[in-house]
C-alpha cells in the first residue's frame, strides 16, 4: 500500500540525524524525553494529540514523534538500522504485523509487564495479540489493524436479484458473471471482479485467503511445517486462475490496492477485494472530495468461504513494542499501555477511522456512528489469517517473494499450481532449513 520510496541516502540521513540529535538531547539535563518512531500511515496531527496526552497525564516524560519515511519497506530499513546499531535513540516502535518475527531479538518483552499492569490481553482480538508473540515473547501491542474485505455494488445486486453479498467464491463467480454480463452492453470497461494480482506482498495477502478459506493452511503452519504443497491450496490458486480474463480483467495481474480501488471507484466492477481504508474513499473521502461514482451505492463484507466453509482474511495492522536498547524502558513501556488502551484506541477510531485492535470497540455506539461497516468486520477479525511471519521470522520476506511469484505464475498462465507448489516447497525447504518439516496442514483453516 506504499508506492513512495526514500532513497538510500534520504534513509542514512534520517538515522545520522536522530542519533546526533539523541546525543544533544541527552546532553541536557532535562525531563525523560521518550522518541517514538511512528510510521507514515495516517494523521500525525492526530497522534501528536494522542502523545500530549500522555504527557499531560505522566509528568516528568516528555515525548518526541520521529516520523517514518512513506514506504514500509524503508520504515523496516530504518528500524534495523537503528536496532543493528543498539541505539538508544529511539524508544518506541510503530511496526507492521508481518515484522515480530524480523525484530523479535531486539525488542523488549512486554510479557512482564503486561502481568504486572494487569492488561486484559483477552480483550484484544487473539489473532492480532498473539501474532506478537514469538517464542514466547510479547515483541509489540496490537495498535490498529486491517484485514482483505469484500467491497460489493449493493445496487448492482439489487438490480440483477441478489439479496446479498456471496458466501461462497462459487457464488462470487455466478454472481459476477451474471452482473458483469448485463453491465457490459452499455459499459465495455465493466468486469465483474477486481483484485490485487501483482507479483508482490500484496498478492501473498490474496492468495492466503484463497488457500486458507479452502482449508489449505498457511504456507508454513506455526508449528513450521512447511503445508503449501496440498491439494486444497492448489484448488484454490488454480479456481483463482480461472478468473482473469473471465470476471475480472487480464491486466488485473499487474493490479495493487490503488488500481483496483480506482477501477471500483469508477463503477467499473461489481465486486472488489481491499482493504478497509477504500471504503471512506468511495463515499468521497472524509472531506468529501474524492471523486467517485459509487457514494452510497455499495457496502463491504466478509470474504467469501472456500471448502473450509469460513470465509478468511489476511491480517494487517500496526503494532506499537519497545526497543530494547532503549534507556528508558519502563516510561516507554507506559507510553505504548496508554496508546493502544481502550480510551486511545477509540479515539484514533473516531478521529482518523482506524480500526480498533479491541474487541469491544466494535459494538461501541459512537465508533459505529463514525464508521457505519464496523459491526461487519467481527467475523472477519474473528477469522483473520495470520500471514507466516513468525514463525518464519527473518526469512519471511524471503518466503512471501517465494510464494506470491510462485501464485503469479499460475494466474499468468506461465505454470499449473501443481507444478508451481512443488517447485515452491522445494525451495522453502531449501530457504528454511531442516528446523522446517514438510507436510500437510495439521488442522483445516479456520
Amino acid at each position: 500500500m506504499f508506492k513512495r520510496k526514500v532513497s538510500f541516502l534520504l534513509t542514512v540521513a534520517i538515522v545520522a540525524a536522530l542519533m546526533l540529535g539523541g546525543v544533544a538531547q541527552r546532553a541536557r539535563a532535562e525531563d525523560i524525553t521518550l522518541k517514538i518512531f511512528l510510521g507514515s500511515v495516517g494523521d500525525i496531527a492526530k497522534d501528536q494529540a494522542a502523545v500530549d496526552r500522555f504527557v499531560k497525564a505522566n509528568p516528568g516524560i516528555k515525548v518526541e514523534i520521529v516520523l517514518a519515511p512513506q514506504s514500509a519497506t524503508d520504515i523496516l530499513g530504518v528500524i534495523q538500522q537503528f536496532l543493528g546499531a543498539k541505539s538508544a535513540d529511539i524508544d518506541v516502535i510503530q511496526f507492521d504485523t508481518i515484522w515480530p518475527g524480523i525484530l523479535s531479538p531486539n525488542m523488549v518483552d512486554l510479557g512482564p509487564a503486561v502481568k504486572d499492569a494487569k492488561i486484559d490481553t483477552g480483550a484484544f482480538y487473539p489473532a492480532l495479540y498473539n501474532n506478537n508473540i514469538v517464542d514466547g515473547k510479547v515483541v509489540g501491542i496490537p495498535w490498529f489493524t486491517d484485514a482483505g474485505l469484500m467491497y460489493y455494488r449493493t445496487d448492482l445486486l439489487k438490480k440483477y436479484g441478489y439479496a446479498k453479498p456471496p458466501a461462497t467464491w462459487a457464488e462470487l463467480e455466478t454472481m459476477a458473471q451474471k452482473i458483469q454480463d448485463g453491465e457490459k452492453a452499455t459499459n465495455k470497461d465493466f468486469w465483474g471482479y477486481v483484485w490485487q494480482g501483482n507479483s508482490y506482498e500484496g498478492l501473498t495477502c490474496d492468495a492466503l485467503e484463497w488457500q486458507v478459506s479452502n482449508g489449505g493452511g498457511y504456507i508454513v503452519e506455526k508449528d513450521g511445517t512447511i503445508s503449501v504443497n496440498n491439494a486444497k491450496a492448489i484448488a484454490a490458486i488454480d479456481r483463482a486462475a480461472k478468473w482473469v480474463g473471465k470476471i475480472s480483467p487480464p491486466g488485473v495481474t499487474k493490479y495493487q490496492e490503488e488500481d483496483a480501488r480506482n477501477v471500483f471507484q469508477a463503477g467499473n466492477a461489481a465486486f472488489m477485494r481491499n482493504w478497509p481504508y477504500a471504503y471512506v474513499l468511495g463515499n468521497g473521502g472524509a472531506d468529501g472530495k474524492t471523486e467517485t461514482k459509487i457514494k452510497g451505492m455499495f457496502d463491504v463484507a466478509p470474504l467469501p468461504s472456500g471448502d473450509s466453509g469460513k470465509g478468511a482474511a489476511a491480517l494487517g495492522g500496526w503494532q506499537l513494542g519497545v526497543s530494547a536498547y532503549s534507556k528508558h524502558p519502563a516510561e516507554a513501556t507506559k507510553l505504548v499501555f496508554f496508546l493502544t488502551g481502550a480510551e486511545e484506541q477509540k479515539t484514533k477510531a473516531l478521529v482518523q477511522s482506524n480500526l480498533p485492535t479491541i474487541k469491544a470497540l466494535y459494538t461501541d455506539a459512537d465508533i459505529a456512528k463514525q464508521i457505519p461497516f464496523i459491526a461487519n468486520l467481527v467475523p472477519v477479525f474473528e477469522n483473520a489469517s495470520p500471514r507466516p511471519s513468525t514463525v518464519t521470522a527473518s526469512k519471511y520476506n524471503d518466503v512471501s517473494v517465494a510464494y506470491f511469484t510462485a501464485v503469479h505464475d499460475v494466474l499468468t498462465g506461465k505454470s499449473d499450481a501443481k507444478t508451481a507448489f512443488a517447485d515452491l516447497e522445494v525451495s522453502l525447504k531449501q530457504l528454511l532449513g531442516d528446523k522446517f518439516k514438510v507436510g500437510a496442514p495439521a488442522t483445516p483453516a479456520k
